[in-house]
């Protein structure tokens, strides 16, 4: 009969080391006061035993709660998860957040609040209370909501704001948007390009306006024309499918198309097959975000990888390290790459029409 092998306990650690259960406790939590030699014998005997001290010991402890919270915006979340579109925005965020918490003995959490509810103050503010997270990861949009920021600043929890770089309180990330869109369009006119289109986000995501703006500063650098290239969509795919429409119509003459979203690019593509356009020899594509669907499509799309995991990551790491006077002045920026797949091709070489 196999033995069951006795929990080991915090009591067990400190009888193994010889000291008082409070000193335990303090080493376990970081606290201050124990002397270098001491806290080697209560690790050495921690190393030995294999304990691992309980979420609840630890918030036992009163500084620390061990938790980090990141907070998602609920219409979108579940929208994605009913329709199984594919997304992993949220997949991505718990890998860099769930393994860098890990490492550092928290555990991460994420609460979904609806963006435009009159009660975001409410829900939030019931989720704060319930956890007592030592720091809390806001995503886009709320990343941008000053009633939530407010919130967060003025009950003293630490927090980071993600695709935001407006001056205020909070640690703030960037995942290089406009440095991305300008990669894009630079590749696409270095394959000839000469019009090249962009279906961009809405306008209430600030990274929206950085894209936009890489875009153009490229389009400037090659002397190519932005006018009558841009149409907005919100990340969805019928947007992008308006968007899409409108461009080609406008521009029989485009050649090449940036989406700020995969669903976005799967509505160009497919607008594209209903017109008769074969993609990339009529009409090269390039998607943000490099979701595992763009992989599949045929051809497989062409897109911006959004470093989220290392990101949220990040985020992870300034607020378990963050001291109280900590300056909050420096935006960090995460940069994207592109993964160039079958959807862009140099541009399509018009021949003269003979009559």
């Amino acid at each position: 009969m196999a033995r069951v092998r006795k929990k080991v306990t915090i009591r067990d650690v400190a009888e193994e080391a010889g000291v008082s259960l409070q000193t335990v406790s303090r080493v376990v939590n970081g606290g201050p006061n124990v002397r270098p030699q001491l806290r080697d014998k209560v690790q050495s005997a921690i190393d030995r035993l294999g304990y691992v001290p309980s979420l609840a010991a630890q918030r036992m402890s009163g500084s620390r709660s061990y938790i980090i919270l990141a907070i998602n915006d609920r219409e979108r979340t579940l929208a994605d998860w009913r329709e199984r579109m594919g997304t992993d925005w949220v997949d991505q965020m718990l890998l860099g957040g769930i393994l860098t918490c890990s490492k550092h003995g928290y555990r991460m959490m994420v609460e979904l609040v609806d963006t435009h509810s009159d009660h975001v103050e409410r829900e939030l503010g019931a989720a704060l209370s319930a956890l007592q997270p030592d720091g809390v990861i806001l995503t886009p949009p709320h990343s941008e909501n000053q009633l939530i920021t407010d919130l967060l600043a003025v009950r003293g929890i630490p927090f980071a704001r993600i695709g935001s770089d407006a001056p205020g309180a909070g640690i703030r990330l960037t995942m290089g948007d406009e440095g991305a869109a300008h990669l894009a369009t630079t590749r696409l006119a270095e394959l000839g390009h000469r019009r090249i289109a962009m279906i961009a986000g809405p306008a209430q995501y600030s990274l929206s306006g950085w894209r936009i703006k890489g875009w153009r500063r490229a389009l400037a650098e090659a002397g190519l024309p932005h006018e009558g290239l841009l149409e907005v969509g919100d990340f969805g795919y019928e947007s992008g499918a308006r968007a899409a429409r409108a461009l080609l119509t406008r521009n029989p003459d485009c050649t090449a198309i940036i989406a700020s979203s995969d669903q976005m690019a799967l509505a160009a593509l497919e607008v594209a097959r209903e017109r008769g356009l074969e993609v990339p020899r009529d009409l090269s594509l390039i998607s943000f975000d490099n979701t595992p669907i763009v992989r599949f499509t045929q051809p497989p799309l062409t897109a911006i990888d959004q470093p989220i995991a290392e990101t949220v990551a990040r985020a992870v790491e300034q607020l378990i390290a963050r001291s109280p006077d900590a300056d909050d002045s420096a935006v960090i920026e995460v940069a994207a790459a592109l993964v160039e797949r079958a959807s862009t091709a140099p541009a399509p070489v018009k021949t003269p029409e003979h009559g």
